[in-house]
């Protein structure tokens, strides 16, 4: 349920262009050689989060090692060396998109569903609903899927998920929390609701749209309910 960038300035590289007619020296500074580059010419138009929304899709479609510099160039059409523009080499890259992740699915988002709106029941039902909300879940459910497939055989990763597990499950907790549950039952009932979010998301196929309404309606009432002792 989840980017700071850093902006490069183009514009004095522009300014420092030698003229069309005038071709750079051999004296010319690094500088200038540089913006004789034709990846150079990208700079005012790719941005960081280009770089990061490329290596996403790849991820999603090929898999972690499939996002290499020069498949992503390639995609750009840029050179490799405009990459280095913006990060320091493919692990710099990497993090920034494990860390745009969780900003747009799950700090981004357990705002939104915070500012929606004040009764915890209707979070709850906010929550419950995000599985089923068209196309923009299904991006969001390939995307996670992939991460998840990542964080198998990398740590970094492995990370990343889990601090994303626990920040939502948190948020959930607080939720249930504030309808007068105890702690220890807030943490079970979040547990069991964040599972269910995460199956359904990736099991929305499964059955008739009749049918995951009744699951929908289901897990509320059930997560809702008072356990009797």
């Amino acid at each position: 349920m989840p980017y700071t960038t850093e902006w490069h300035h183009d514009a004095a590289d522009r300014a420092d262009t030698p003229p069309m007619s005038q071709p750079p020296t051999s004296t010319a500074s690094p500088r200038r050689r540089r913006a004789a580059d034709p990846a150079d010419t990208t700079r005012a138009s790719l941005t960081p989060e280009s770089w990061i929304e490329a290596a996403t899709a790849v991820l999603v479609d090929q898999g972690i090692d499939s996002v290499r510099v020069d498949v992503l160039a390639g995609q750009l059409e840029v050179t490799r060396g405009s990459f280095y523009w913006h990060f320091r080499d493919r692990d710099d890259l990497l993090r920034r998109v494990l860390a745009a992740w969780r900003q747009r699915a799950t700090e981004q988002l357990t705002q939104r569903l915070e500012r929606a709106h004040t009764d915890p029941r209707e979070q709850l039902r906010d929550v419950i609903s995000l599985p089923f909300r068209g196309r923009s879940a299904v991006r969001a459910a390939r995307i996670e899927l992939a991460i998840r497939a990542w964080a198998r055989r990398d740590a970094m990763a492995r990370q990343a998920v889990d601090e994303a597990d626990a920040s939502r499950i948190g948020y959930i907790a607080q939720v249930f929390s504030s309808l007068g549950y105890s702690i220890v039952e807030a943490r079970s009932r979040a547990y069991l609701l964040y599972a269910y979010v995460v199956a359904e998301s990736q099991m929305s196929a499964h059955g008739t749209t009749a049918q995951r309404e009744e699951r929908r309606h289901f897990v509320e009432r059930l997560m809702l309910q008072r356990l009797q002792d």
